[in-house]
């Protein structure tokens, strides 16, 4: 009996003699981030008295979309024995790099092997662990980000004195910059002014006199106060509506223009702009029981300020947005941090600024209406008119330029002889007025009939024939090959290695990519210079996967975006244009090229 219990006092003794070895998810516990510079920070934490093996330590990219590991920079190691280890949770900088072809935020995978010993004695198997990260690819190009020669000093082997040299950032991506790292009330004053900035753009003009117009048919009894409050809800809604399709947009890298400027769509919308025209004209009075209609332009207190805020939404959606630098980086900020919080409130108060004077517009329309009579007739016509205008305008996005073109005509020639360009007893100035109208109007019908599309320029087939064909020859320098997808696309950038590109993303129903072909690329100087040029053309119009998937392999949430290559086909990202530019200001960015 006494050598049972000595041989069990002897077990128990030897047993709690054993040492206590950690769990492997004690003994390692590996993390990484990804810095503002576009470096990944691994550091594998280690428990007291364990050490890793380097020849074990793997940092790898997995994904395959372009970005590799261009080089990593490791603490020092120790001996031991024969081996080379690591201790104090090392730590490891990997500096990334593209392919050409990579472009945009791209979701990367990085996985970091590692395998371990106690010094106690026990060996734990070798463990591997992933961690994902979109990774902005601009911030790569050229391989900016470098490491010199460290210095290596700290106790922990942290290292220091790294020295970055970043590219210069694109007007968006800067923008984007500023939303990760300035003051909150700052950026949203920022937002706020460049929204006013954008007032000032052909995108916030249509809405001007659907704001008027929905004021003016208010009739008799309409105050300022009420003409203020209607004006508020109107922006207020304009304003949420272009949040939440901007935060959508940021978050799921969608085309911000092209998801509602589908056909149907356009009709239907420029339908409702014509029965709201012919109200104004007297045909009829919208009023309940027409459902849709009468929310849009019912005298009710209610419905009236349902239907305006309706209006409002719908305008921001299908008429307003244009994509500025602005938008281009609060959208590109939500896509790299996922922030919908900030990048939404930097939209709204985008929109609020872009709303602002539409409110001033919306006050005087209530404020200096006459009252009824002859003038108050005459105004409504001329709101009505103003909303066949838009119509019309709408239209341009999905039918031909002729039709366009023989509409517009059409509706001034009949607004000129509305206005008594031909009557004796009309007043002078309602007369001078109908007569100019009429005038241009007829040369712009004349000049469809003679094969001429423009709006400036009706007359333009005129010109004597040398001229015609010197003007023919000047707008044949501005060639672009037309793409619309990334496998088109693909072909035509390898085709053209060893040359300077410019890819210009564009779409018919693009109000600002029709201001850059008809006021930029149609500058001389311009032509000259895009001459040295292979210019290429993707087509968003269609909106169609294709399409999609070439927009966002390329960061582009909507047209105009022009993006430029050097002669490796990598992309210049501190030249990339974001919504309509100048000639004289892109003249001297080609100029840099």
């Amino acid at each position: 009996m006494k050598k049972i219990i000595s041989f069990v006092l002897l077990s128990t003794f030897l047993f709690a003699a054993q040492p206590k070895f950690l769990m492997p998810e004690e003994a390692f516990k590996p993390t990484a981030k990804l810095n503002d510079k576009m470096q990944i920070e691994a550091i594998v934490g280690i428990a007291d008295e364990i050490y890793l093996y380097e020849s074990a330590l793997k940092l790898e990219i997995t994904s395959k979309n372009g970005i590799t590991i261009k080089d990593i920079v490791s603490p020092k190691t120790i001996k031991h024995g024969e081996d080379n280890i690591y201790k104090n949770s090392p730590k490891f900088i990997v500096n990334l790099k593209k392919e050409p072809s990579a472009t945009g935020v791209l979701n990367v995978e990085f996985k970091l092997s590692y395998q371990g010993c106690s010094e106690q004695g026990l060996c734990y198997e070798p463990e591997s662990k992933i961690f994902k990260f979109d990774v902005d690819s601009s911030k790569l190009d050229g391989g900016e980000v470098k490491s010199s020669l460290l210095k290596k000093i700290d106790e922990k082997n942290i290292i220091q004195n790294t020295k970055v040299k970043q590219q210069k950032l694109s007007e968006s991506d800067t923008i984007a910059d500023s939303l990760k790292h300035g003051n909150m009330l700052l950026v949203l004053l920022t937002f706020f002014g460049f929204g006013l900035l954008l007032s000032l753009t052909p995108c916030v003009f249509p809405m001007i006199p659907i704001i008027s117009g929905i004021i003016i048919s208010h009739g008799e009894g309409l105050t300022t106060k009420k003409a203020f409050i209607l004006s508020v809800i109107y922006v207020f809604a304009m304003a949420i509506a272009y949040t939440i399709a901007g935060v959508l947009a940021g978050l799921f890298g969608s085309n911000l223009q092209s998801a509602l400027q589908n056909p149907i769509v356009i009709y239907s919308f420029s339908a409702i702009f014509v029965a709201l025209a012919l109200s104004m004209f007297g045909f009829y009075e919208l009023k309940l029981p027409d459902k849709l209609v009468a929310k849009v332009s019912s005298n009710s207190n209610r419905s009236g300020f349902i239907g305006v805020a309706i209006m409002g939404f719908f305008s921001a959606l299908i008429v307003g947005p244009c994509v500025a630098a602005p938008l281009a980086g609060a959208l590109v900020y939500i896509g790299q941090t996922g922030d919908a919080l900030l990048g939404g409130m930097a939209l709204f108060s985008m929109s609020i600024g872009m709303g602002a004077p539409l409110i001033i517009v919306g006050v005087s329309a209530g404020r200096f209406m006459p009252r009824p009579g002859a003038w108050m007739t005459m105004i409504s016509a001329v709101f009505g008119v103003m909303m066949l205008g838009v119509a019309i305008w709408m239209l341009e996005r999905v039918v031909d330029n002729s039709v366009v073109v023989l509409l517009y005509s059409m509706l001034g020639i009949s607004f000129g002889l509305y206005l008594g360009a031909f009557e004796n007893s009309a007043h002078i100035f309602r007369k001078s007025m109908g007569m100019i109208i009429f005038i241009y109007s007829v040369a712009l019908f004349v000049g469809l009939m003679g094969g001429s599309g423009s709006m400036t320029k009706p007359l333009e087939f005129l010109k004597q024939s040398t001229l015609s064909a010197s003007t023919k020859q000047n707008s044949q320098e501005v060639n672009f090959i037309k793409v619309s997808s990334i496998k088109e696309l693909d072909v035509v950038l390898s085709k053209n290695h060893g040359k300077k590109i410019m890819l210009d993303f564009s779409a018919k129903w693009c109000t600002s990519c029709k201001e850059l072909d008809e006021i930029t690329f149609s500058d001389e100087k311009v032509k000259a210079k895009m001459g040295e040029f292979i210019l290429i053309r993707a087509d968003l119009t269609d909106n169609t996967q294709e399409q999609k998937d070439l927009s966002k392999k390329y960061g582009v949430f909507g047209p105009p975006a022009i993006i430029f290559f050097d002669k490796e086909l990598n992309i210049i990202s501190s030249k990339t244009v974001i919504g309509f530019i100048e000639a004289n200001n892109f003249l001297e960015i080609l100029n840099t090229i």
